[in-house]
């Protein structure tokens, strides 16, 4: 049993959970409600789809390296691919805060966080 993937899991299910509700609730659905072209609209819909289902998968990839379920050398692939994409996602966000005109910007991007402790405690997992 891997604490750290399975720590690392629990901060997927919070991440997809709040995808799930606040996302919904103050991106997706404002999104949708917006008056602007369709062919975008629809290609962010998708978007938001496909986030859900990289969230959920990743989620399930960590509890299941977490509790053996998947070989080592096999669990630690996908738990490097799971932590360099969450790795990646929290610094283009932070970089986007940075260069955007949001006031308070880390008030409202403020997901990093949770894909930076995903990563890190994914990387803590395989190395430690």
């Amino acid at each position: 049993m891997n604490l750290y993937f399975i720590a690392a899991a629990g901060l997927g299910l919070i991440t997809c959970i709040g995808h799930f509700t606040y996302g919904v609730k103050h991106f997706l659905t404002p999104m949708l409600n917006a008056q602007f072209e369709a062919v975008p609209k629809a290609v962010l819909h998708c978007v938001f789809h496909y986030v859900s289902v990289f969230l959920v998968l990743s989620t399930l990839v960590l509890a299941s390296c977490g509790f053996e379920l998947v070989s080592n050398m096999q669990g630690f692939s996908l738990v490097l691919f799971v932590a360099l994409n969450f790795g990646i996602f929290a610094i283009w966000q932070i970089y986007i805060a940075f260069v955007s005109d949001i006031k308070t910007p880390f008030r409202h991007l403020f997901q990093w966080v949770l894909f930076l402790g995903i990563a890190v405690m994914s990387l803590m997992g395989v190395y430690l």
